[in-house]
């Protein structure tokens, strides 16, 4: 085992030979536990790859100039003539039996923590359902749970969680009981972190012998699936196909075997969901063509022409709303790990505290310092076949993001009881009117609305909060 001296010398060496040799300026005055978890962090960082982010995304400021062609997207529709329809229900019974053959595994990016919703503690752990307040793991848990005894078979579960939520939430899921899943079939893996840099380029320290770290996004999913041996875990199990989604979407319809069914007859390497915008200016990116290839056209790099740009029937052009749900084959995952396929960085200008000079923590009033992401849309520039399906928002994207206002707890909740009074209407019964009730359905009893109406049929009004399991 290599000593810490030599260890110190060695990462002191890499340090100075990039230019960032002041992160060892307190050395001296650290205790042994502080050296040792400064030497951990440095050992993670790939000095090389620093540099170039510092050169290409500050020095030079790359990242602020967007001059690619863009061009809209053909979306599959929602079902609504007869002929589309007869098409969806092929394609789901394509999607069924992939689910039932075990082909399917579910991938969740839970890497967040509750901050911005005044939550102390990993998202995924906030309480959400509109009336037993089940939390966002428990809400999606429940829905594999229940798809896995729909199918008759095992829904391996990959949750990527971050360094600043990983404990918490294996404490959480053990606390539960996984929620009724098997524990061998719930992987979890950390995603990769990686230093933020000053306006000079320079590595950011908060806090006696640590540096400022920060997750490298979503898109870090990919080299984080093979690095944690998940990606061999998926392999071993006989998977084709990962339905990827993120933790803070309450109405996220996993496993979708019409979306299943679509990816799989068009042999397709990586497919997204996508929802009509509200309306020109709501701040989404919209799945597109960049330069001819597939991806995210962010918000910010649509011009006022073409925000508001509409088709022969009056609609947006472009109006594929992306809401960060994808089935991605893995061998597709396979071909990134085996041929370092490396995704672009996207920088952020941010407040970060720091430590200056005399020691004392300084909390700047203006962004001082740039954190770098990567995201998993970037990768479908490297897809050769590719579906794009859109879906009803009301039944399928509702996410939460801020404490109150758009996009809340409050919203989502909504959205649930929305969606649950929907189906007991196609059931028979009548909601009171005003005021929506607060309303719940257990996956446990029904994923759809057709499994509900199977099961829950008849007459009587819904007057008071409603629960079935």
């Amino acid at each position: 085992m290599i000593s810490k001296q030599a260890a110190y010398h060695e990462l002191y060496k890499s340090a100075q030979t990039a230019g960032q040799s002041h992160i060892f300026r307190d050395w001296d005055a650290l205790s042994e536990i502080q050296q040792q978890q400064l030497l951990l962090q440095i050992k993670s960082i790939h000095f090389n790859e620093i540099t170039n982010l510092a050169q290409h995304h500050i020095h030079d400021d790359e990242s602020t100039h967007f001059s690619g062609k863009i061009e809209p997207v053909h979306a599959i529709p929602i079902p609504k003539t007869t002929e589309q329809k007869l098409i969806a229900q092929k394609m789901c019974h394509i999607g069924e039996e992939a689910l039932q053959s075990g082909e399917v595994g579910v991938l969740l990016v839970a890497g967040g923590q509750g901050s911005r919703l005044g939550f102390d503690g990993p998202k995924g752990i906030f309480p959400i359902t509109p009336v037993l307040q089940k939390s966002l793991f428990h809400l999606h848990a429940e829905k594999i749970k229940a798809l896995s005894v729909k199918y008759r078979t095992r829904l391996p579960f990959y949750i990527m969680t971050s360094q600043a939520n990983h404990a918490a939430t294996l404490a959480f899921f053990a606390k539960h009981d996984y929620f009724g899943l098997d524990s061998a079939d719930v992987f979890f893996f950390q995603q990769g972190m990686l230093p933020a840099l000053d306006g000079t380029g320079k590595m950011i320290i908060d806090a006696p012998g640590h540096l400022f770290m920060n997750p490298n996004g979503h898109g870090g999913v990919l080299e984080a699936l093979a690095e944690s041996g998940a990606l061999a875990d998926m392999q071993k199990r006989g998977l084709q196909h990962i339905y990827y989604f993120q933790v803070d979407n309450v109405l996220a319809k996993i496993c979708d075997p019409v979306f299943l069914g679509y990816h799989i007859e068009a042999q397709a390497e990586m497919s997204s969901k996508v929802v009509a915008k509200r309306d020109a200016y709501e701040k989404v990116g919209v799945i597109g063509k960049i330069d001819g290839k597939l991806g995210v056209i962010e918000y910010s790099d649509l011009s006022e022409q073409d925000k508001t740009a509409t088709t022969d029937t009056g609609e947006l052009r472009y109006n594929a709303g992306s809401i960060a749900i994808h089935i991605i084959d893995v061998a597709f995952i396979q071909q990134f790990a085996q041929h370092d396929l490396g995704l672009p960085w996207h920088v952020a200008h941010k407040k970060i505290p720091y430590l200056n000079e005399d020691g004392q923590l300084v909390q700047p009033d203006a962004p001082n310092g740039y954190k770098f992401e990567k995201f998993i849309f970037d990768a479908l520039a490297f897809v050769n076949k590719s579906v794009v399906m859109e879906v009803d928002r009301d039944e399928e994207f509702s996410p939460v993001k801020n404490s109150t206002g758009e996009d809340s707890p409050q919203t989502a909740q909504q959205a649930m009881s929305r969606l649950f009074a929907k189906w007991l209407r196609q059931a028979g019964f009548t909601i009171a009117e005003p005021g929506l009730p607060k309303i719940e359905i257990s996956s446990l009893f029904a994923t759809d609305a057709d499994e509900f109406c199977a099961k829950f049929s008849g007459q009587g009004k819904i007057d008071s909060a409603f629960y079935i399991e």
